[in-house]
């Protein structure tokens, strides 16, 4: 049986429809000789044999005329729903009002009652409709657990209990049963009007009752089939599956749900964003495109995890040109590569540019600005991995502060209109040379933006040192962590749960603010909107996280346990490895005190301390000497000077430096 159902699975998808129609004939045939004998009896049958064979002849040619238009054999049996079903009731239903038409106007040649018409309409329904459910029944089933040679390997099956009850649970219980990779034994659904009932086989249970599931069932995972929940609710959910030993994954999003995509492969675990619990604004719509519609947009980054998503978020609004500005060529390839499928699919009249350079090259980003006459500028362009810029100071210098310079010398020379900074939470009374960069890179543009004319500078390399007129509106975009972002330490607690452990935190107290990618995007380029010129606006990224608690939570949800003193035969170890070069037990979002509300509630704008652009322009000079002799403790000094609450952490860690210092 098992290799019939097989067999008939792996059909072609031509052989299956002729299966169908050599099936569905003989059905409709059926249907209107019972319909005939329910109304005339044996009797005054034989009085109709004239008009029978015309009669079976246009019946079979209209049903199936039918069938096939409104798509019946181009559905899958064995995933039949109520869709397919409301599809035969139509097919059916026009096919006997076709029939009837027929029938009255040929009465002459098809002289049969008009009430047995009636009877063949229910009589069809119930035989092709039956036999379609039917073989769904064995499709989905009897080649799986109903099969006695089958039934000990699907009882040895890990056992799951599906956490929601509704459309997506059910289109995932299917998907279970059909893939034979876990057995569902129970429903999970705090909704009273279907608790202790049985669907689809399965008992619903109440979430209190959930250890009676665990004893009962012995069940290891828990899937979660709630796609439509708040991200608040949600995270309350798995907060109550974490005192049990369940490993909790979760189904795609409501999206994939309602395109009837659920399948065993889609599961995945649960997003640390529903963990948060953090729930996004609704994006603006106005603000999304007021720098985007129509424009040429450029993005420096554009393969980072921020620079890409901005990429994302931009073609939805319909820029006239998008330029992707990279130093990677791989990075730059993948993202230019998945727009170009996204502007070819969805037809869409944007001019899509991939430019390999680096911010460090003046001539080559005024080259670009100018050349397509940018209207825009997302700079997302930096080096962001505190321990790693602590190692190469001249470098993360060179590539945060004189990069941002130069891109935005670059943008008053060619006339830009809007250019928005991508800042971070660690420009904030910075213990690192990533976060003064920073710090200094808002600087930079702060007092730029404060300038009606600039005379650009002999330091950036160009030839024309004549005074410009600012027409830039310079902003700065400040938020903390992203969620799954190269170097975060969720990816990598993740690898270490896969490999066994133990997950290493830094430091018990460590605490860290958190933002999905797509939120920050959104607000980044809606911020950009409202900026008026030397703006710094926050991003509202709710409450600090605890590292340590983050760790423990993705342990138990893996169905593991942490082991400590208190548990020392758990599963997965956590290791304190100290603090690293440069890195801060807490991040800060404001400098001083000084914040004010915008029109959008996530979105804050700071006032804090600048320095004019003639006391700039001498700090850099200075910072260029020093740079150029790798004169690390000097450049520390200058740091601390200039920015607001610097303060370096521990000793000099640059390895081109301590080396120089070796030689000597």
């Amino acid at each position: 049986m098992n290799k019939l159902r097989s067999r008939l699975i792996n059909l072609s998808r031509r052989q299956k429809r002729v299966i169908q129609v050599s099936i569905d004939i003989p059905l409709v045939w059926i249907a209107l000789y019972l319909g005939l004998l329910m109304r005339l009896g044996w009797e005054d049958m034989p009085a109709i044999q004239g008009a029978m064979l015309n009669l079976f002849i246009g019946a079979a040619v209209i049903v199936v005329f039918f069938l096939v238009n409104l798509g019946l054999y181009r559905s899958v049996t064995r995933f039949l729903g109520l869709e397919g079903l409301w599809s035969l009731f139509k097919a059916v239903t026009l096919s006997v009002l076709a029939l009837s038409f027929i029938v009255f106007w040929f009465r002459e040649y098809l002289s049969v009652p008009r009430s047995s018409i009636f009877n063949f309409w229910w009589l069809s329904m119930m035989l092709i409709g039956g036999v379609r459910l039917a073989m769904r029944h064995y499709l989905l089933a009897a080649g799986s657990f109903l099969q006695s040679g089958l039934t000990r390997q699907y009882d040895n099956l890990p056992k799951v209990a599906i956490y929601g009850a509704g459309a997506a649970g059910n289109q995932l219980l299917a998907a279970l049963r059909n893939g034979l990779m876990v057995k569902p034994v129970a429903f999970i659904d705090d909704d009273n009007s279907i608790a202790t009932r049985t669907i689809a086989g399965l008992k619903v249970y109440k979430p209190k009752h959930l250890q009676e599931v665990i004893d009962e069932h012995g069940i290891s995972e828990v899937l979660l089939a709630i796609p439509s929940v708040s991200r608040t609710r949600k995270r309350e959910i798995i907060e109550s599956l974490q005192p049990y030993p369940l490993h909790v994954r979760t189904v795609p999003g409501i999206e994939d749900i309602a395109a009837g995509r659920v399948e065993v492969s889609d599961l995945r675990e649960v997003d640390i964003a529903d963990l948060l619990g953090r729930e996004e604004v609704p994006p603006v719509a106005s603000l999304l495109e007021r720098c985007i519609s129509g424009q040429v947009v450029l993005v420096t980054g554009a393969g980072g995890s921020i620079g890409s998503e901005l990429c994302r978020q931009i073609v939805r609004h319909a820029p006239k040109s998008l330029l992707l500005y990279d130093h990677c060529e791989f990075s730059l390839y993948s993202i230019h590569s998945e727009l170009e499928q996204v502007i070819n699919r969805d037809s869409m009249p944007i001019e899509l540019v991939a430019v390999l350079g680096s911010v460090r090259d003046t001539r080559q980003i005024n080259k670009v600005m100018k050349g397509w006459q940018v209207d825009t500028v997302y700079h997302a362009a930096a080096y962001k991995h505190v321990p790693m810029v602590e190692h190469n100071v001249a470098e993360g210098v060179y590539n945060n502060l004189f990069g941002t310079l130069n891109t935005a010398l670059a943008a008053l020379e060619s006339g830009v209109t809007n250019f928005v900074l991508i800042s971070t939470d660690k420009a904030v009374r910075p213990t690192n040379v990533m976060g003064a960069t920073k710090r200094l890179s808002e600087m930079v543009l702060q007092a730029l933006a404060a300038e009606a004319y600039i005379e650009l500078p002999k330091v950036t390399g160009l030839e024309d040192t004549a005074s410009v007129e600012n027409r830039t509106r310079f902003t700065m975009v400040r938020f903390g962590n992203v969620l799954g972002s190269s170097g975060s330490v969720i990816p990598r607690f993740r690898s270490q749960l896969k490999h066994g452990g133990p997950i290493t935190v830094t430091h018990p107290k460590i605490t860290r603010y958190f933002m999905t990618i797509p939120e920050a995007a959104q607000l980044v380029i809606q911020a950009g909107s409202m900026g008026k010129g030397g703006d710094v606006f926050v991003l509202d990224m709710g409450e600090p996280v605890e590292i340590l608690d983050l760790a423990r939570r993705m342990i138990l949800l893996s169905g593991l346990s942490v082991k400590d003193d208190d548990n020392p035969q758990g599963d997965i170890s956590i290791e304190f490895t100290g603090l690293r070069p440069g890195e801060k037990l807490y991040e800060e979002l404001l400098i001083g005190e000084g914040v004010q509300a915008t029109e959008h509630p996530k979105i804050m704008t700071a006032n804090e301390k600048m320095l004019s652009w003639c006391e700039l322009q001498e700090m850099m000079k200075a910072l260029e000497v020093q740079l150029a002799k790798n004169e690390i403790t000097e450049i520390r000094k200058t740091f601390s000077s200039v920015v607001d609450g610097y303060r370096s952490e521990g000793g000099v860690v640059d390895g081109l430096f301590l080396r120089s210092k070796i030689g000597c």
